[in-house]
């Protein structure tokens, strides 16, 4: 099968690109900078583009099986009015252009897998929350909800569309958990801001296997909750994160220290946020989660 994979370089892109490569699919990777991502990732034919300013060329195109659109500038920063062009522009115009492109092919790939995020429920509490559960009213929660309606603009074309909204990807040294792992290590980390909010996580292999199941199975559709069975509050996170560095977690993280690193309003809506987010669908389908558990997946990762 030859997919064609946005967001090929980043962390997930790279996971999923080394697991389609490994079983023998041929994989086209997008990018702004091709050559730098060649001198990286040699196996993979690149392709160069602008996500937000043009639709992807044609020859990347060519005889495509499969798309998996991973693409998407960091949440967790400051939100400038700059930062949030980026935010929304990153998700809601690149997607746009990637449709548009495929929507206008002949022969069109089978399926479209399109990232999303758990964002879309926004603050939620302690409320256990499904594929079915309405969406939020922040701006995360907009900045997704436009950016899934993009993905199903690929509906009635005869393209089946899987929509993934992921929860906190667990990868060894990337991400949410790369920055955190520093203080952990030297014992002075610890729950932020109370530590009530839950944390909805997936382990990278559970991301890059739901990833493949939507890729193979002509029978997975729609909206699934890319997250493991068992949420976490951020207080059970970091106990959890601790025992897998083998240091104390006590030391609690204020507001206004969080409200420093990222600005009040991406705090807010961000370290602060709570969603108990349950893969209802995928269980239904029957995806057996190879990290269930919290404790075994960070042992893995750190």
């Amino acid at each position: 099968m030859r997919v064609l994979v946005t967001g090929a370089s980043g962390a997930i892109g790279s996971a999923v690109s080394d697991a389609l490569l490994a079983r023998g699919d041929e994989v086209v990777g997008l990018t702004r900078n091709p050559e730098k991502a060649g001198a990286g990732a040699p196996r993979i034919r690149w392709h160069g583009w602008e996500p937000t300013l043009e639709r992807p060329p044609t020859e990347a195109l060519d005889d495509v099986d499969a798309v998996v659109n991973l693409l998407g500038a960091r949440i967790d920063q400051r939100w400038t009015d700059e930062a949030k062009r980026e935010i929304r522009d990153s998700r809601i115009s690149a997607t746009r252009n990637l449709v548009d492109a495929l929507t206008g092919l002949e022969a069109k790939p089978r399926v479209l897998v399109s990232q999303s995020a758990i964002g879309f429920y926004g603050d939620r509490g302690d409320a256990e929350l499904t594929e079915a559960s309405p969406a939020g009213d922040d701006f995360a929660a907009q900045v997704v909800r436009d950016w899934e309606e993009e993905a199903r603009a690929i509906e009635g074309t005869g393209v089946r569309l899987v929509i993934l909204r992921t929860g906190l990807v667990l990868q060894r040294g990337k991400g949410l958990l790369g920055r955190m792992l520093p203080p952990f290590k030297l014992g002075v980390g610890g729950p932020l801001t109370g530590g009530r909010q839950y944390m909805s996580w997936i382990h990278i292999d559970d991301e890059v296997g739901l990833i493949l199941r939507a890729l193979d199975d002509p029978e997975v559709k729609g909206t699934i909750n890319a997250t493991a069975p068992n949420p976490v509050t951020n207080r059970e996170f970091s106990k959890a994160l601790g025992r897998a560095v083998r240091r104390p977690a006590v030391v609690p993280v204020p507001g206004f220290a969080v409200n420093a690193m990222l600005g009040r309003e991406a705090a807010e809506h961000t370290a602060r946020s709570s969603a108990r987010v349950l893969p209802q669908r995928a269980l239904e389908l029957g995806y057996a989660f190879r990290y269930a558990e919290l404790d075994p997946a960070l042992r893995d990762v750190v």
